[in-house]
C-alpha cells in the first residue's frame, strides 16, 4: 500500500546542505539535542521512502516508520566525517538494516543461526542430488556426504519449516473448502461433548439421517473427515459438504438463522 508522506502528518523540513548537515553532526554527537532532532527531522523523508520498500509485510507503515527513525537515530550517532561519503549514503543501509532485523526477530518462531545454516545446506545438496541421482534422495545419503547426523537434518528442517494455520484449505471443490482442521482428531480421552452444553441433541434428532450420522461420527465418535467418508462410503468433498448443511440446519431449527429447505 502506498502512503503518502502528508497522510503520515509528518513535519516538513527543507533539506540540509553538505555543509549544515557537517555542522549538525557535529554538534548532535557532542549531545546537542537541538542539533539531533533538526537532523532527524530534516532526514524524514529519507525513512519514509525507505518504509516504502517494506510495505504489504503484514505490518503498519507508521510502525515500520518508528523502526527507520531509530536506524536513522543510530546512523547520526555513528557518522563519521572522514568517511569520505554523504550522509545519505551512509544512512540508507542503517535504516534498511534496522527495519530488516525488526522484521526477522519479530517473527513469532525463533530460530538459531545455526540451524538455518544446516537447513540451508541441507537443501542445497538435496537439490544437487537429486540432478545427479535423477530422483529425490534419502536423509542417510544428505548426511553421508555433509557428515551431519540424521537427527541434525531433521531438527533443521523441522525447525525452519513455516508455521501452518489449522484453518489453510487443503482442497477446494464448488466452493466446499476442506481445511486442515477437518484433518485433525481429539486425543484427549474426555468427550468435550460441546453438543451438550449447546443443547443440541434434540436438534440432532431432527435432521436427516445421513445429515445425522455425519454429525455424530465427527463429533461424537471424534473421526476426521476422510474416517467419515470411509465409513458412510461417500467422498471427504460431499462429507464436508453435508457437514456445512448440517450445521447450518441446526442454526436454523435454533432460531440463529434464516430457515433453509
Amino acid at each position: 500500500m502506498n502512503v503518502r508522506l502528508s497522510e503520515m502528518n509528518l513535519p516538513r523540513f527543507p533539506l540540509l546542505s553538505d555543509q549544515e548537515m557537517t555542522d549538525l553532526l557535529a554538534r548532535a554527537q557532542k549531545d546537542d539535542k537541538q542539533a539531533r532532532e533538526r537532523l532527524v527531522n530534516c532526514n524524514l523523508r529519507l525513512v519514509f521512502n525507505l518504509v516504502q520498500r517494506f510495505a504489504n509485510r503484514g505490518y503498519e507503515i507508521e510502525d515500520l516508520f518508528q523502526i527507520g527513525t531509530i536506524g536513522l537515530i543510530k546512523a547520526i550517532d555513528k557518522f563519521d566525517t572522514s568517511y569520505n561519503v554523504k550522509f545519505s549514503t551512509y544512512a540508507v543501509p542503517m535504516i534498511v538494516g534496522e527495519i530488516r532485523r525488526f522484521l526477522r526477530d519479530d517473527n513469532p518462531v525463533k530460530v538459531s543461526r545455526s540451524l538455518k545454516e544446516t537447513a540451508y545446506k541441507v537443501n542445497k545438496c538435496r537439490d544437487t542430488l537429486t540432478k545427479e541421482l535423477g530422483r529425490e534422495p534419502r536423509i542417510n545419503e544428505i548426511a553421508e556426504i555433509l557428515e551431519i547426523e540424521v537427527e541434525d537434518i531433521v531438527t533443521a528442517l523441522e525447525a525452519v519449516q513455516t508455521p501452518t494455520s489449522i484453518h489453510e484449505t487443503l482442497y477446494q471443490d464448488d466452493g466446499d473448502p476442506i481445511y486442515i482442521l477437518d484433518q485433525l482428531t481429539n486425543e484427549n480421552e474426555e468427550d468435550p461433548q460441546w453438543f451438550d452444553k449447546l443443547a443440541l441433541k434434540e436438534v440432532l434428532n431432527k435432521l436427516p439421517i445421513k445429515e445425522k450420522e455425519v454429525l455424530v461420527l465427527r463429533f461424537f465418535q471424534d473421526k476426521t473427515q476422510t474416517e467419515v467418508a470411509e465409513t458412510v462410503g461417500l467422498s471427504q468433498v460431499q462429507v464436508s459438504r453435508i457437514e456445512r448443511q448440517a450445521l447450518r440446519r441446526i442454526k436454523s431449527l435454533m432460531g440463529q438463522e434464516p430457515n433453509i429447505s
